[in-house]
C-alpha cells in the first residue's frame, strides 16, 4: 500500500455535494441553512473546490449550489465542478440542452471544471461518441463556458489509458481512490491513478471514505487506529491516504454535516503523511473489512486460476464481497465495473463467466457462492450492453 508523499495545498480538500444534510427523508429536501454554514466553515479554512452533478439529490444539488454558494460568495472565490449525466443521454441535442440547464441551475456563466459523468467502456464507445460529447465540451471551452475539460471514471486502467490517449484536451480525471480499493481487481485505484499521472493530467479523487464505509472500521481495526492516533477519527485515515498522493487537484469528500466538515478540515490543515506503521495498520484494516463480508476472506488468490472467459472467480468474489460490506450494497459502484468487464470480454449479459462447477485447485466447491455473487452483480448493474 505504497503512496507518494506531496506537500499539501489549500485547494486539496474538495467539498462533494452528493450527500448533503436533509430536513426529511426526501433526498430533494436539502437543509440549505446547514449547507450554508458548512460552506462558510469550509471556505473560512481556505478551501474552495466544490463538486456537484446534474443528478445528485434527484436533480437538486446544483440548485443548492446556487442558493448556498453562488448567491452568497464572489464567483472568483470558488472553483466549481459539475458533471454531464452521460447515462441518461441518448440524443446529441440533450447534451446541449442539459449543459445550459446546468449553468442556469447553478446560476453561473461558466464551470471551472466540467466533467462527463461516469465513463466506462460501454458508455464511452456508445453515446459519448455518437452524441459528440467531447466535441461539445471543446466548443464550450472555446466560448469560455468551461475552463477545464474532465470526466469521472468507473472502469479499469486499460480503458482509462485509451480514453486519455484519444482525448488530449482532457485536463483532469476523477477516480475512486481509497485504501480498500487501492489494489482491488476491478476498481484498480492504484493503476488508474498511475495511468492519469503517466498521461500528465490532474487527479480528482472521489470516495476517499468510500461512501462512509471507511468512517466506521471493524472493531480491531479501530482499536489499532486509536492506539496510533487517539485524537483522530477513523474517517481521517481515508482522507490522509488519498491526500498524500502527488498530482491531486482535490480530495473530494461528500460531507453531510458540520462535524464532517470540521473533521476533514482539521485533517488537512494539520496534514501528516502516513508513517510506515500507519500504512501497516491500513493494510490490516483492509483484511478485517474484507473478512467481515460474506466470502469470509481477504485472500481471493486461490480463485484466480478459475478464469475460463477472461474474468476470474477472484475478481467476481472480491467485487461482490466488497459490495456487501457497504452501507447500501445495491448502490455500490462495484457492480458497474463487473458489467463493463463482461462487455469487454464479449460475454453475453445473462451468461456466466465461470464453469458450471466452480471448484478450486484444492477441491473446494464454491459453485453456490460464485453463482450468488454473479447474480447480485448482474442484478444491480447500472449499464446494459449487447455483444
Amino acid at each position: 500500500m505504497e503512496t507518494v508523499v506531496m506537500n499539501m495545498e489549500k485547494g486539496n480538500l474538495g467539498f462533494g455535494w452528493m450527500r448533503l444534510p436533509l430536513k426529511s427523508s426526501d433526498s430533494k429536501d436539502i437543509d440549505l441553512e446547514q449547507v450554508s454554514q458548512m460552506v462558510d466553515e469550509y471556505m473560512a479554512a481556505g478551501y474552495n473546490y466544490f463538486d456537484t452533478s446534474f443528478v445528485y439529490h434527484d436533480g437538486k444539488s446544483e440548485n443548492a449550489i446556487k442558493e448556498c454558494l453562488v448567491k452568497r460568495k464572489p464567483r472568483e472565490s470558488f472553483v466549481l465542478a459539475s458533471k454531464l449525466p452521460t447515462f441518461i443521454i441518448t440524443k446529441e441535442q440533450q447534451v446541449i440542452d442539459i449543459f445550459h440547464e446546468q449553468l442556469a441551475n447553478c446560476g453561473v456563466d461558466y464551470f471551472d471544471y466540467f466533467l462527463l459523468h461516469n465513463l466506462n467502456a460501454i458508455r464511452y464507445d456508445s453515446e459519448v461518441k455518437s452524441c459528440r460529447m467531447f466535441e461539445h465540451l471543446k466548443e464550450w471551452q472555446a466560448e469560455e463556458k468551461i475552463r477545464h475539460i474532465a470526466f469521472s471514471f468507473h472502469d479499469t486502467a486499460d480503458v482509462l489509458g485509451r480514453i486519455l490517449a484519444e482525448h488530449p484536451e482532457v485536463d483532469a480525471v476523477q477516480i475512486v481512490v481509497n485504501y480498500l480499493d487501492w489494489d482491488a481487481r476491478l476498481i484498480q485505484a492504484r493503476k488508474c491513478y498511475e495511468t492519469i499521472r503517466k498521461h500528465g493530467r490532474e487527479v480528482l479523487i472521489m470516495e476517499p471514505v468510500k461512501g462512509g464505509l471507511l468512517a466506521k472500521a471493524p472493531q480491531e481495526a479501530e482499536r489499532l487506529m486509536k492506539e496510533a492516533q487517539p485524537d483522530k477519527s477513523v474517517a481521517s485515515w481515508g482522507i490522509r491516504f488519498a491526500g498524500e498522493l502527488a498530482g491531486v487537484k482535490a480530495v473530494i469528500s461528500g460531507m453531510s454535516n458540520l462535524e464532517q466538515v470540521r473533521d476533514n478540515v482539521a485533517t488537512m490543515q494539520a496534514f501528516q503523511p502516513l508513517s510506515e506503521q500507519e500504512k501497516n495498520i491500513l493494510h490490516e484494516a483492509v483484511r478485517l473489512y474484507q473478512e467481515s463480508g460474506p466470502a469470509g476472506t481477504a485472500d481471493f488468490s486461490s480463485f484466480e486460476a478459475i478464469n475460463p472467459k477472461g474474468i476470474s472467480a477472484a475478481a467476481i468474489l472480491e467485487t461482490w464481497n466488497n459490495c456487501l460490506i457497504q452501507p447500501v450494497p445495491g448502490f455500490a459502484a462495484e457492480h458497474n465495473y463487473f458489467t463493463s468487464e463482461k462487455a469487454k470480454h464479449k460475454i453475453p449479459m445473462e451468461e456466466s463467466c465461470l464453469p458450471e462447477k466452480v471448484v478450486t485447485a484444492d477441491g473446494r466447491d464454491i459453485t453456490a457462492m460464485a453463482r450468488e455473487a454473479e447474480k447480485f452483480l448482474l442484478e444491480h448493474g447500472f449499464f446494459k450492453y449487447e455483444v
